[in-house]
């Protein structure tokens, strides 16, 4: 007995089911951007027609990789909160294991203590030494970085930073926002170590980029500018006196970064990378200036597991 239609299109279609699950379509490969010059290739390419990069080994590789697991705006500005966030928790924890916790006392005075680390702990995590030391356990230029001293420490510094540093992101791009970042930091961590100091922060990091905006600004007079230029000077004064009336500031630290982020501010182009060569040059910054920070991290962890701070 012939079957119906109805019942043949049924057949037809529960068999054209079956044989799906068991047969795969060929996939078929879409081109894509060279991630060092942006040029379209095609789906199968290993090296860029245009530049001549590896697609899928290179600086340029990594970095669009590792982009894909960052905030698209300002990235580096967050991944520098967030570490500077989480080491702060990190020695608050450790402190009060080691001493417990002690409630603020003595009225308004208080406020500067609040949340305050032991000065051990931030030995071990990596704070800058004076100078003999610092030659010695080099990896604490990069990491006082990333330590605070107290709450209201890390919550100006962290204003400071989400105000200035997207700026600079946007100017100079994120790889090469990262090196001066890191760079100015630890040139600040320099002088503050010659002048036989015990120091954290970020601020020498931060007057670093007030060096590279005010190196941005000179030359030029735009109204823009102008205005910026003179923000800039009066948050150098405001800074200037907070260092001589509060104690403990580290001004050296400060006037090293500023410094040297005002060297570089003369020397970098004020924009992102716009071809290949420069594209390049700013990934092996900014890697260079990640690299850093990853060696220097690792030593941190064997110093404050195995302690070695003022051995030698």
């Amino acid at each position: 007995m012939p079957l119906s239609v109805r019942w043949r299109y049924r057949l037809d279609r529960w068999r054209s089911r079956v044989e799906a699950l068991f047969r795969s379509e060929p996939k078929v490969g879409r081109p894509r951007l060279c991630p060092a010059c942006g040029t379209l290739v095609g789906a199968t390419a290993g090296r860029c027609q245009q530049c001549g990069a590896n697609l899928n080994f290179s600086l340029a590789a990594a970095s669009r990789s590792v982009g894909r697991f960052m905030p698209q705006t300002s990235p580096v500005t967050y991944l520098v909160l967030t570490i500077c966030c989480v080491f702060y928790g990190v020695s608050l924890l450790s402190t009060i294991h080691q001493s417990g916790f002690a409630a603020p006392t003595g009225g308004l005075g208080a406020l500067f203590g609040l949340g305050g680390i032991n000065n051990s702990i931030l030995a071990r995590m990596g704070a800058s030494a004076p100078l003999q030391y610092d030659l010695q356990q080099p990896w604490r230029f990069v990491t006082a970085i990333f330590l605070h001293a107290s709450l209201l420490h890390i919550g100006f510094n962290m204003w400071v930073l989400m105000d200035l540093a997207p700026t600079v992101e946007e100017m100079y791009g994120s790889a090469r926002f990262l090196f001066i970042f890191v760079f100015t930091g630890a040139c600040g961590y320099v002088a503050s170590a010659a002048s036989g100091h015990f120091s954290v922060g970020a601020s020498g990091a931060l007057l670093g980029m007030v060096g590279v905006l005010l190196a941005l600004t000179g030359g030029r007079h735009n109204a823009g500018m102008r205005m910026l230029r003179s923000q800039l000077i009066y948050w150098l004064v405001y800074v200037g006196v907070l260092g001589v009336l509060m104690p403990g500031v580290d001004n050296f630290a400060h006037i090293g970064g500023f410094v040297s982020g005002f060297i570089l501010g003369k020397l970098m182009m004020d924009r992102v990378p716009t071809d290949a060569a420069e594209r390049r040059r700013a990934n092996a910054l900014g890697w260079t200036a990640g690299l850093a920070i990853g060696a220097s991290f690792a030593f941190m962890l064997l110093n404050y597991f195995y302690p070695t701070f003022g051995r030698g």
